[in-house]
């Protein structure tokens, strides 16, 4: 994906220069009349237009694709949902979410229980894979709770981050976020027992 913003001139972001990049410019070049007649263009036909939220793409975000599989051998494609600390650029079939509270929200939505919850309430394609467009994630029934009430949460996620990228099993861990979800939303046993015939 090739990035050259338009800047963000209230924050002094100057646009990106495409002479900084030789080897892109030459690529683009290919391309040039497409380029200089695109009515969404920056100050420059290598600019592209501008985007008010920029800035998101360098925060620590959670990210999701547009779509999930589901397997119907029964094995687990969950969870989905993920923690960019690196500054990735999204393409048009992924969403972001910005949150000062995004570890504690990630371990909510990786959970069994709104595993449970995306299978019965998103839309399903023809496919059988689950549409997880912004709308659905947006109305997610997530609680508000305490720094304090969220610090377990977190310190669960930034482990399974740390063991997932050592490419170590990580379910134990996952297996406590879902105790601490059964307890926020004051789940049975009965019911938790239906959560997890996921």
């Amino acid at each position: 994906m090739i990035n050259t913003h338009n800047g963000i001139k209230e924050k002094g972001l100057s646009p990106i220069n495409i002479n900084d990049y030789p080897a892109i410019k030459r690529y683009l070049d290919n391309f040039y009349p497409e380029l200089e007649v695109r009515a969404d263009q920056g100050d420059t036909p290598y600019n592209l237009r501008n985007c008010a939220y920029m800035e998101d793409f360098f925060c620590q975000k959670i990210v999701w694709a547009e779509t999930i599989r589901v397997y119907s051998d029964g094995s687990r494609n969950f969870p989905r949902f993920c923690l960019d600390t690196n500054s990735f650029t999204l393409d048009k079939t992924c969403f972001m979410m910005i949150s000062k509270n995004a570890k504690f929200i990630l371990a909510v939505l990786n959970s069994n229980l709104f595993e449970k919850y995306l299978k019965n309430n998103v839309m399903t394609l023809g496919t059988g894979s689950l549409g997880l467009q912004k709308e659905y994630i947006q109305q997610m029934p997530i609680p508000q709770i305490s720094d304090t009430e969220q610090k377990q949460f977190c310190s669960l996620v930034e482990q399974i981050i740390e063991k997932n990228g050592k490419g170590l099993d990580s379910s134990h861990l996952e297996k406590q976020i879902d105790a601490l979800v059964y307890k926020l939303y004051d789940l049975n046993e009965q019911e938790i027992s239906y959560i997890e015939k996921v």
